[in-house]
């Protein structure tokens, strides 16, 4: 039986939902549950679950949804007063270290009057008149959020390069500024080269890798994804270059984006020739001709734009770098051959779960060089859009980390559940051939995400133990969970781990092109 209590206009934060529902989950006798604000995507979640009833279809985005499934009904009362109780202890928690949190902008300033950046992350409505004030006080400005106006974006960035600040967003993911790690980004040395991008998965991917081929990054300033597009033009990609242009500290630059538009690459290539830097460039699925005439070197993958830029700092031949990832992939068959023997008749579909929009983006280009029929919620092109992104059709690549799926949620980097379910999902699925992801560590990420992940793998094993799965690790040994022991646990537990997203893509396409 499933049945609910609607709180209306209570509104709790993400991180309290997510820590309430995982105590719930634990209660005895209950079966499943959420609690979730009633926006339009949480409802499609809920009835992806199998937990929507029809009346929550009256309730909005300030109303509190609490959900129950039981076998037994003389224990719901007892249940939901467990969970209020659980709300009411979760708002009144009080610091344990008993410092003053400033409740405003301003009061953060009085208490740090010497700070010269503001990391901003707040529901999207608000977000840009807090950035302005921000930038107004004179400080530099990330800003985390998301679902913040084009319009708005504009004004800010053009009221920033006026005031010579930085600008980093809005849906700005991750930066290392001076050494200091913002929001999402990984414990990695410090080093000569400095990263711009316009992708938040992306930067992590590359400045981890460098960082565990023993280099170090100068600065990685994130500009959110939108300042590519003709209507922002690039302003804060371009001022960007301009400060690293003139960075002592920094001696080789990589750029990571998808394909700007053409007016805006225009602009970064007249820039790239003012600089005489060497530059590494990996615009995801652009032409390598549309950068090299600046001088740049185009880079096919994010792992290779990171080998590049470490030979380029330690003076070593570039076109080593080539040879040993096609070295490399030519290994890969005999994983492949093992792994094609293990998935049984029937199962033909590659089913990808991703927390980094990049990395996703990343394996479709890979995949699409052999198989055309590759459908996903981040598809350029109509035909293989998916038409419920909560439903997979043939091979499918999906990122968890997209609007529609996170709003009035937290990104699938810290909470774990939608790929949970969705891993469960497809393992049912008969026709589910491989389960490929992605794990996402560092600062912000989950902190212990194979307690969260290993016991669902283990369960969809069960489930179907003749289907593939394969992972890539993004980050660091010196990252809170630690790389090399997350990536230890998982193939002790049969997940084929490869050294980068790429390389997970390029075996998985060898498995593909072989199942029968």
């Amino acid at each position: 039986m499933i049945k609910s209590i609607v709180k209306k206009g209570e509104y709790f934060d993400s991180v309290s939902l997510m820590i309430v529902g995982k105590d719930i989950t634990l209660m005895d006798n209950v079966i499943d549950a959420t609690v979730v604000m009633a926006t339009q995507e949480n409802k499609s979640i809920l009835k992806t679950a199998g937990l929507y009833l029809d009346e929550f279809e009256k309730y909005d985005d300030t109303d509190l949804l609490i959900v129950i499934k039981s076998d037994f009904e003389d224990k719901f009362e007892e249940i939901f007063e467990n969970v209020n109780n659980l709300l009411i202890e979760i708002r009144n928690k009080k610091d344990d270290q008993g410092s003053f949190t400033p409740k405003s902008l301003e009061g953060a300033i009085k208490i740090q009057p010497d700070s010269n950046l503001a990391l901003i992350s707040i529901a999207g409505r608000f977000a840009g008149d807090e950035a302005m004030k921000a930038l107004k006080k004179g400080l530099n400005v990330m800003l985390f959020s998301d679902n913040v106006s084009l319009e708005t974006e504009i004004e800010l960035k053009q009221y920033a390069l006026a005031n010579d600040l930085l600008m980093m967003g809005p849906d700005c993911g991750t930066a290392i500024i001076n050494g200091v790690p913002l929001a999402f980004s990984n414990a990695v040395n410090r080093g000569d080269i400095g990263i711009i991008a316009a992708s938040g998965t992306g930067l992590q991917e590359v400045s981890s890798i460098i960082s565990e081929e023993g280099f170090g990054i100068s600065q990685a300033i994130g500009t959110g994804g939108r300042d590519i597009k003709e209507a922002v033009g690039g302003l804060m990609f371009i001022s960007s270059l301009e400060a690293l242009k003139d960075d002592d500290e920094t001696k080789v630059i990589v750029l990571v984006s998808k394909p700007p538009h053409p007016t805006v690459l225009n602009k970064i290539n007249a820039k790239l020739n003012e600089i005489s830097k060497p530059v590494v460039s990996i615009f995801l699925g652009a032409d390598a001709d549309m950068v090299e005439e600046s001088g740049a070197i185009a880079a096919k993958t994010l792992e290779e734009a990171a080998l590049l830029a470490c030979a380029i700092s330690d003076n070593l031949d570039t076109s080593k770098v080539a040879e040993f990832l096609e070295e490399r992939r030519l290994s890969y068959g005999a994983i492949a051959e093992k792994e094609v023997k293990k998935i049984s008749s029937g199962r033909k579909y590659i089913r990808g779960l991703f927390s980094g929009g990049t990395l996703c983006d990343e394996a479709q280009i890979i995949l699409k060089k052999d198989i055309n029929n590759i459908f996903s919620n981040r598809s350029g092109d109509e035909k293989f859009a998916l038409a419920d992104s909560w439903t997979s059709k043939e091979h499918t690549l999906v990122d968890l980390g997209e609007d529609e799926f996170t709003v009035g949620r937290l990104h699938p980097m810290m909470d774990f559940d939608l790929r949970n379910k969705r891993i469960i999902q497809e393992a049912k699925d008969k026709e589910t051939a491989i389960i490929l992801f992605d794990l996402v560590l560092g600062y912000g990420a989950h902190a212990d995400p194979i307690n969260e992940i290993l016991p669902i793998i283990k369960e969809a094993q069960e489930i179907a133990s003749n289907i593939s799965f394969i992972c890539s690790v993004t980050g660091t040994e010196q990252d809170p969970q630690n790389r090399s022991k997350i990536i230890k646990v998982l193939e002790e537990n049969g997940v084929i781990v490869m050294p980068s997203n790429a390389a997970a893509a390029e075996i998985v396409n060898l498995i593909t092109k072989e199942i029968k």
